[in-house]
């Protein structure tokens, strides 16, 4: 599709099927993407069983967007690297590290809030 042209447009609706099309392609061929979603389970389960207040809940559930988002764009980033440069090449090895390395990042991260916000419930909870 052209910048700025409605012809062959997709409708909004099938703009939908697109992104889960490709969800639906990460989830059959990344394996991280599979270990966030158990991250994702753990939290929720955590959650309830802490009995997080509802801006706590926004919290984890914006953190665990952010981080199933950035393995989305690493895994488009890569597929991108690969198409241009099929062959090996540093660049497009490190291209694909850094990108690893803002998931990576973010993972730490989230980590930390989530260890934040679930122990203090715990400690609300249980105390």
């Amino acid at each position: 599709m052209i910048p700025g042209s409605k012809e062959n447009h997709p409708t909004f609706w099938r703009s939908f099927g697109f992104a889960i099309q490709g969800f639906r392609f990460v989830l059959r061929s990344e394996r991280n993407i599979k270990v966030m979603l158990g991250g994702f389970a753990f939290a929720v389960v955590a959650g309830l069983v802490a009995g997080l207040t509802p801006v706590e809940w926004g919290i984890i559930l914006l953190c665990c967007g952010c981080v199933l988002s950035a393995e989305l764009v690493n895994t488009a980033i890569e597929t991108i690297v690969d198409l241009v440069s099929p062959e090996y090449h540093p660049l497009a090895g490190r291209a694909k590290d850094v990108a690893a390395a803002a998931v990576w990042i973010l993972c730490v991260f989230v980590g930390v809030a989530g260890l934040v916000v679930l122990g203090s419930a715990a400690v609300r909870a249980f105390l």
